[in-house]
């Protein structure tokens, strides 16, 4: 087998090695894992409102991972997918709020899913220029601006857009609310799954379409591989930089319809959950490939619900482990080129 091919194999023996990992941490914490795993595939895929809970958070997932692997086919790693997040849900929310209710549907959820791409798109350019126009290093940027994003979000709820007596912000218009799958189908009755998840799997089509069909995928990849020669060939690095960090910034600020229009219907503190942190794990399990985007950020799911599901028998924080030590795992067989 040569290292190319196995290649394509390290996320698959990094989970099964994570999941051995686990199994031993639980039986050291006096469980039987086979009991534990059963039981967590119960709660999850055995359950019409557990594999809903999963689906919801794979559709957050799979937005803040593309926005994660597109600036990294530049050779960039965008850690900002948590700040470009919570703007973006905090704008959807205000903007759904504001909407007045003659506003039909068709036009209000457009109008809150591109104030949200706006929000993202705006604190994902803010990276680029810092990165093209100053040399300043992206992790560095992205990681202040999630501190400033959380600050700035903070403000703006507490002291000016929290409902009296709330600590969050005013319902958005009926208009702006995304339909439950319950609703349309009956399936995953009871749980937050909502239609954002079928615009989550498109975006993952057409940023892989993007990043190998087109002129600007290639280019961006070009990028990405040999900047000198990119250049000398006449392909712009530091416009390809400032526009790959806008549209991971938008793809991340996608994520809050999810959150906001199809499930919690406000913005309030702590609504973004970490996902954007989360988008990374899933982005580097995937190779930072967008199709593999979706079964890595559906893996992650299931931990991110499983872990909550058999809480009462194990710590949750096993279930952490886990993801870490994947990570890891696929950090060292890639460095290693078997």
């Amino acid at each position: 087998m040569t290292a190319r091919t196995f290649r394509y194999f390290i996320p698959l023996l990094a989970v099964a090695a994570a999941a051995l990992c686990s199994m031993a941490l639980i039986a050291l914490s006096g469980r039987d894992p086979f009991m534990i795993f059963e039981k967590l595939f119960r709660a999850t895929f055995a359950s019409g409102y557990g594999t809903g809970q999963v689906l919801f958070k794979t559709t957050t997932l799979i937005f803040t991972g593309l926005a994660v692997a597109l600036p990294f086919k530049a050779r960039l790693f965008n850690i900002g997918g948590e700040g470009q997040l919570q703007l973006a849900a905090l704008a959807a929310a205000i903007t759904g709020a504001l909407l007045p209710s003659s506003v039909p549907p068709i036009a209000a959820v457009p109008l809150a899913a591109l104030a949200a791409m706006a929000a993202g798109a705006i604190w994902g350019a803010s990276a680029g220029l810092l990165k093209v126009r100053f040399g300043v290093n992206e992790v560095i940027s992205t990681i202040m601006l999630n501190f400033i994003a959380q600050a700035a979000a903070g403000y703006l709820l507490t002291r000016r857009f929290a409902e009296p007596s709330t600590e969050h912000t005013t319902e958005i218009g009926r208009a702006s609310m995304l339909p439950k799958i319950d609703e349309l189908s009956g399936l995953f009755t009871g749980s937050p799954a909502n239609i954002t998840l079928l615009l989550a799997l498109g975006a993952a089509l057409c940023a892989a379409l993007f990043l190998f069909r087109s002129r600007g995928g290639y280019e961006l990849r070009a990028v990405g591989l040999q900047p000198e020669a990119a250049a000398w060939a006449g392909i712009r690095s530091g416009h390809h930089v400032t526009a790959v960090m806008t549209v991971a910034g938008a793809v991340a600020g996608l994520g809050a319809l999810n959150l906001v229009s199809g499930y919690k219907h406000y913005y309030e503190a702590g609504l973004t959950g970490g996902f954007g942190f989360s988008g990374i794990a899933v982005a580097l399990l995937a190779g930072a490939h967008p199709l593999w985007i979706v079964p890595a950020a559906l893996f992650f799911g299931l931990l991110e619900y499983g872990g909550l599901a058999v809480g009462a028998y194990v710590p949750k924080d096993i279930f952490m482990i886990i993801q870490a030590l994947t990570i890891l795992i696929v950090i060292v067989l890639n460095a290693r080129k078997l």
